[in-house]
């Protein structure tokens, strides 16, 4: 089965080019100091304008599909884009706890933090296009892989909600115990250096063991949210835009998350609810064809509510 799309290849060449001016302003101008920490008020106006820009595309798209196509076709591709994205997002914010925990147990100093996101979130967009390429490709010569992402999805859901809190022996890893196993690794860490040199001979700093940590991790929680996207639409262009421009902005929302990843304690049980629903979404599809206006309600009302339900709970506590 040939997946359509309304991608085209000078639509990809605008994308890239709007994605790589973006990371080089990212790059240099949040927290461009590297022995400042970035305040919660640049992050913030670096979200908004990582939102804003994914939605100038999404309206810029519906325009174009609209004068090429028709309104509804525009309709239709804009809100999967946005559902996509809102999707992607929302999974991306359990990751970041994930990595506020990984920073804490390693006890990485706030200004080097900055860089290893950097490096992360850039090793992750090519991660997460090898892995979309691959799920295109899958989806494309065998339909029926998507009740296997439905079968799994529903699965990721249960077992999430069924797990109270991120654990896990960071100490007993897999990843570190081959990276101890098969390199020298320093004790302290050397500024934002991720390679030292020590009497001749090249010593990994703990600040490399952590950016392994977060390509691993996010590898690990791709594999839940590109099936996710899956189900939102199977045009590839709109997959892999959605998917992109979700993970662009992650690195100012860490900043601002960063500090109240506590008060957001239930947000782990309304993202399981999701999943779970899109895995029902995509085992039935051959019967009923959910519409996209339900389904991005339905994202955006289960975050609404575990979100409201968090900071409820959590402002008892104080």
């Amino acid at each position: 089965m040939q997946l359509q799309t309304v991608g085209e290849p000078w639509m990809l060449g605008v994308f890239f080019v709007i994605v790589i001016v973006m990371i080089f302003i990212d790059m240099f101008m949040l927290g461009r100091k590297g022995d400042t920490k970035v305040s919660t008020k640049e992050a913030l106006i670096w979200s908004v304008v990582w939102i804003t820009i994914a939605m100038l595309f999404n309206l810029w798209l519906y325009f174009y599909l609209s004068d090429k196509y028709d309104a509804d076709i525009a309709t239709q591709k804009s809100l999967e884009f946005l559902t996509g994205y809102i999707l992607e997002k929302s999974l991306a914010v359990d990751n970041l706890f994930v990595f506020v925990m990984l920073f804490a147990y390693f006890k990485v100093p706030t200004i080097y933090q900055k860089r290893v996101l950097i490096y992360g979130i850039f090793g992750a967009l090519i991660l997460r296009s090898i892995m979309i390429v691959i799920g295109a490709t899958l989806v494309s010569e065998f339909q029926w892989i998507l009740y296997l992402f439905g079968a799994f999805l529903l699965f990721s859901g249960i077992k999430m909600f069924k797990t109270s809190e991120h654990s896990g022996d960071i100490e007993n890893n897999f990843s570190i115990k081959f990276l101890r196993k098969n390199f020298k690794i320093t004790d302290n860490y050397h500024g934002e250096k991720f390679f030292v040199k020590i009497d001749g001979k090249t010593w990994i700093t703990p600040l490399f063991v952590v950016l392994i940590f977060i390509e691993v991790t996010d590898l690990i929680f791709a594999v839940d949210s590109i099936p996710a996207i899956f189900a939102v639409t199977t045009d590839p262009f709109i997959v892999y835009t959605s998917n992109i421009f979700a993970i662009l902005g992650l690195r100012a929302l860490y900043f601002i998350l960063a500090d109240m990843a506590n008060r957001f304690e239930l947000l782990k049980y309304g993202l399981a609810v999701i999943l779970m629903f899109i895995g029902v979404k995509l085992l039935i599809m051959e019967f009923y064809k959910m519409p996209i206006l339900l389904s991005l309600g339905f994202v955006i009302g289960v975050l609404a509510i575990s979100i409201i339900a968090s900071i409820k709970k959590t402002s008892k506590k104080i």
